[in-house]
């Protein structure tokens, strides 16, 4: 089974940045993650070592507009609970 929660939004880079502090923050920390999607909270286990992806890409006006886009794709196992 697969659940799949989404958001998107238009901020200001400032709140954007606070986003992706508070990420941060979550993912940095002991134990389960929770994580703000839009007005819903998603609990994840984060595993120890967490495969990073980032990606950005370049728009030429010649395919319908100039446009700038940055992906952030964090990847992990779910750990077995050994308790």
């Amino acid at each position: 089974m697969s659940d799949k929660t989404s958001d998107e939004q238009d901020l200001s880079r400032n709140e954007v940045a606070d986003n992706l502090q508070t990420l941060a923050r979550e993912i940095r920390g002991e134990g389960p993650a929770d994580i703000t999607v839009g007005n819903k909270s998603v609990a994840l286990d984060p595993a120890s070592v967490i495969e990073y992806d980032i990606t950005v890409e370049e728009r030429s006006p010649m395919l319908g507009g100039e446009r700038e886009t940055v992906t952030v794709t964090l990847d992990w196992e779910v750990e077995e609970n050994t308790t």
